[in-house]
């Protein structure tokens, strides 16, 4: 089966690890993919590495972790290219894009079957403002999404808050985020030396508002965690000439960056006695999942699905509202409790192996592919 991608490659966010692995882990199985993707031409070559992928590169004029915009003939661009290529079916991961309103009349027109996946984080109890604009965006999508064959969202919080918003039953498929659980597992790790930590917690994510990263600093330094307990800070974003002007002088608190090689970042996981997400809004966090997978004790805010991913013991959940008081208690306990901590790694694994692998994901994804190329929606009723 031929699939046509349409997704992100950059800036990194959650949505370019979801279609790498995904796409890598389709041409594993025998798929063939075209990769569609908001691009100048020259960033794509020399890019295909695999015989049975190649990319097409379409016009942008701006792009974000958030946002991305197209130039006004992209569709036109994406039009033709799905013409001539001819898929079996379209799979959309979207960008929040003009295009997503347009994909499902382009692909009508083609009779191509579409599939798309919808990431925007969500707090189904609004209460931020953050969580507020989220919650826009699902109001201003769902008349759009209800024209996709099916869509793809990665929790039952999140099916259920599209069907409030109009979005017909039959259209929602929960397929959770997958991770591979191989590569990402328990091992050993050269980052407490490197780092030269007694006690190493990490934070991996965007700095933006959303993630509350200021929060978890916030708690952290409440928590006085005193002399060989690091907090790794992995990624970038809006946020980090801001934060590193207020904490950036703690030598406890060391501020790594982006981490582009994935030996690197499972290394990290793998040392780690704690990985924390703070975040005000989420979808369902990859970054968490490969932390599980990597047997690192996890504490995540309720936002989103993560509060169920760690649910019935698999890991601390805080609520969104006072994460840093919340830290401030756990912190000290993670930090006495190294016993505590593999327990919780441990659980974190097993939750991970029982629900979210890479493996079973695809195998749901192969499923629903088969559904719709064979009984397509019709979108003209």
């Amino acid at each position: 089966m031929h699939i046509a991608w349409l997704g992100k490659k950059s800036p990194f966010c959650g949505n370019v690890t979801y279609g790498r692995e995904v796409t890598n882990a389709l041409l594993e199985r025998g798929y063939r993919v075209t990769f569609l993707h908001f691009a100048q031409p020259e960033e794509t070559e020399g890019t295909d590495q695999h015989p049975d992928r190649c990319e097409v590169p379409l016009p942008f004029l701006f792009k974000s972790q958030i946002l991305t915009i197209p130039s006004l003939k992209s569709g036109k661009l994406l039009a033709n290219a799905l013409k001539r290529l001819q898929p079996d079916l379209v799979h959309a991961s979207l960008t929040l894009s003009p295009l997503d309103f347009r994909l499902p009349e382009i692909c009508q027109e083609l009779n191509l079957p579409l599939v798309a996946t919808f990431h925007p984080a969500f707090d189904r109890r609004v209460r931020s403002l953050t969580s507020g604009t989220q919650h826009l965006t699902y109001q201003l999508y769902a008349p759009c999404l209800a024209n996709y064959n099916r869509v793809i969202v990665f929790s039952d919080l999140q099916r259920d808050l599209l069907i409030k918003l109009g979005v017909p039953a039959h259209t929602l498929v929960v397929i959770p985020n997958g991770v591979d659980t191989e590569r990402y597992s328990p091992g050993i790790s050269k980052a407490k030396a490197d780092l030269n930590a007694d006690r190493l917690f990490v934070y991996q994510g965007r700095l933006s508002p959303e993630k509350n990263v200021e929060s978890l600093l916030r708690g952290w330094r409440q928590a006085d965690m005193g002399p060989g307990c690091k907090l790794a800070i992995v990624g970038s974003g809006p946020l980090e000439a801001s934060l590193k002007l207020f904490y950036g002088d703690d030598p406890d608190i060391l501020w790594v960056g982006y981490l582009g090689n994935d030996r690197d970042r499972i290394d990290l996981l793998r040392g780690a006695d704690g990985f924390i997400l703070p975040s005000l809004v989420e979808g369902l966090s990859l970054s968490l999942l490969e932390a599980m997978a990597c047997g690192t004790a996890c504490i995540a805010t309720d936002a989103g699905a993560d509060g169920e991913v760690l649910a019935e013991g698999a890991g601390i959940v805080l609520d969104t509202q006072r994460v840093s008081s919340q830290l401030q208690t756990i912190l000290p306990i993670f930090r006495d409790h190294p016993d505590l901590t593999s327990l919780l790694g441990l659980k974190a694994r097993q939750r991970v192996m029982q629900r979210y692998t890479l493996s079973a994901n695809i195998s749901a994804l192969e499923n629903l592919y088969r559904q719709v190329s064979h009984h397509p929606v019709d979108l003209t009723g």
